[in-house]
């Protein structure tokens, strides 16, 4: 995918992009490949259309999801930074925490990050269960989102008591997950669970894959 059309279905789907930003993610998808070829950030097969299938997937909720100014967020699992560096260029005033366990992976994250030129956007060696251990982040993100990590009442175990209480998780899903969203409501029945299937205009290796994201928040 070239840099234009994916400018061009972003635009057919809601997400405005500057140029300024198209140049942040230019950037970004060139290093993430090169460095990828030195440590196992996303699938080597996936290098020759990055820009759609890692990082316009990752700023897809945007279509369906408005994410306010100086929203506080964390990123479960970023590897190299999916999808909190590409959701940080698109909304900029937003604040992003990255966290990985793997140490070398969360370094390059974190080198990545800081090449976007963005503030409030970094990346830290840790998992989000050890996060808790930290006063200041109990009850502290807007948003918790998690692309490809594991199942969905495992991500929520590990962190529900870092999300506000009018907070959302956005989790980046494909195919069946009808047994482990049952798994989730048995153990978590006190969120609601919206299942939004991805359907992108212009781009439709998102509903051939049955990609789609869910949105849980605590129920009122």
């Amino acid at each position: 995918m070239e840099l234009s059309e994916f400018w061009t279905i972003a635009s057919a789907n809601s997400i405005v992009l500057t140029v300024e930003q198209l140049e942040k993610f230019e950037r970004y998808a060139k290093e993430l490949v090169y460095w990828n070829e030195k440590v196992n950030l996303i699938s080597r097969k996936d290098t020759e259309n990055v820009l759609g299938r890692h990082i316009l997937h990752s700023i897809s909720m945007l279509k369906y999801v408005e994410v306010p100014k100086k929203s506080r967020c964390l990123d479960i699992g970023t590897g190299g930074g999916l999808p909190g560096i590409p959701l940080a260029i698109a909304c900029e005033d937003i604040q992003m925490l990255m966290v990985d366990s793997i140490a070398k992976k969360a370094k390059i994250t974190d080198m990545l990050a800081k090449h976007t030129e963005l503030r409030n956007i970094s990346a830290v060696s840790a998992r989000a269960e050890t996060l808790a251990e930290n006063k200041k982040y109990l009850q502290y993100f807007d948003f918790i989102f998690a692309r490809a990590v594991t199942r969905i009442a495992d991500i929520m175990s590990w962190s529900s008591n870092l999300l506000k209480p009018n907070g959302a998780y956005i989790l980046y899903k494909g195919g069946d997950i009808s047994e482990e969203l049952s798994a989730a409501r048995a153990k978590f029945s006190d969120f609601s669970y919206e299942i939004i299937e991805l359907d992108f205009f212009g781009f439709p290796l998102f509903k051939e894959d049955e990609k789609k994201i869910v949105v849980i928040k605590r129920k009122k």
